[in-house]
């Protein structure tokens, strides 16, 4: 009889689990009715309440001061303006630039000197305005560089290097971006504030974009210290770049309570600002380097010959063209060991 009882209770325990196995197995290859005896009804509507707020506080993430449901809307719709807005007119304003540039190229050529250079210079640029420009420029590159490896890198060097390749060149840029933009923006404020006197608007200014700039055909509009199109270059770091700054800290410091919808829309302003920036720069690159004859030497050596200064800015030649000096004398000063003359800069 023990035994015939113990059979009895095995068996008894065998079909138990028998059946809670199938109840198990018919749960985990039904997903709704699993989440059907687990957290209720999770349908169609349900959803729709949580993504509209009408739910109770049951429903609220654990986020501290967190007014966001468990489905952030807000979220979604900065993703969808940073995919389809932001990330396609970044395309547009570079690519565009750039065929611009090459376009220009083609047709019209480098602006050579209408008159061969002299030999005589004019002090332009000091040697702290020169060391002010170029630092703000290798910064501008540097961000420019590591936010277009953040925006689009993905795109082109996760699939050519692998993860791990990625990995480290999407980090490089991060610590980049996030530690020198404070140091860009503190620099562009200051050369902002020392150039203003050169770049406020003149009446010639406007004769300066009729004429192209000097540019497309022959003759050179007036122009004094800063032409039209600098000031043009200038006021666009004014306000463009100075919100690039602020979208910036409002970024790379959010530890001063901000929202997250402040942050989103920071992230958007931050891009737009950039990329767009960072078009017409490369328009600003062209005309200082191989576009026009003349423009580089004057941020490498602080002078510019007489010759171009009287064809591009006029004015400002007619200010100090008293002031020229022949290279020769400027050679030997400072092969002496002397200090190169630094005139005044009217303007």
């Amino acid at each position: 009889m023990s035994l015939l009882r113990h059979a009895c209770i095995v068996l008894l325990m065998t079909l138990l689990t028998l059946g809670v196995g199938s109840q198990a197995v018919a749960q985990s290859a039904d997903p709704n009715r699993e989440i059907s005896t687990s957290v209720g009804t999770a349908d169609s509507d349900i959803w729709r309440q949580v993504r509209s707020g009408e739910v109770d506080a049951n429903y609220r993430d654990t986020r501290h001061d967190s007014n966001y449901n468990l489905i952030n809307a807000a979220g979604q719709t900065w993703r969808e303006i940073r995919n389809h807005w932001v990330t396609p007119f970044g395309l547009i304003a570079m690519g565009g630039m750039i065929v611009m540039i090459a376009l220009f190229y083609v047709i019209f050529g480098r602006k050579n000197l209408d008159e061969r250079p002299t030999g005589r210079k004019l002090f332009r640029w000091s040697a702290v305005e020169r060391t002010l420009h170029w630092s703000v420029a290798s910064l501008f590159i540097i961000l420019a560089l590591s936010g277009l490896n953040i925006l689009y890198g993905k795109y082109v060097f996760r699939s050519l290097f692998g993860d791990a390749v990625w990995g480290a060149m999407i980090s490089a840029s991060k610590v980049s971006h996030n530690y020198l933009g404070p140091l860009f923006g503190i620099l562009l404020l200051i050369i902002l504030a020392k150039f203003l006197k050169h770049n406020l608007p003149k009446k010639h200014d406007l004769a300066w974009f009729k004429k192209g700039g000097g540019l497309i055909g022959k003759g050179h509009p007036d122009a004094g210290f800063a032409n039209a199109g600098e000031k043009v270059w200038y006021w666009l770091l004014a306000t463009a770049g100075v919100a690039v700054i602020i979208s910036g800290l409002v970024l790379n410091f959010p530890n001063f309570d901000q929202s997250r919808d402040t942050m989103m829309w920071a992230n958007v302003i931050h891009a737009v600002a950039a990329l767009g920036l960072t078009a017409v720069a490369m328009g600003h690159i062209y005309i200082g380097t191989v576009g026009t004859e003349g423009s580089l030497e004057g941020m490498k050596t602080g002078y510019v010959d007489e010759a171009w200064a009287k064809e591009h800015h006029n004015l400002w030649y007619d200010e100090v063209k008293d002031q020229a000096v022949d290279a020769e004398t400027l050679d030997q000063s400072t092969s002496d060991g002397g200090e190169k003359p630094a005139p005044s800069q009217p303007g």
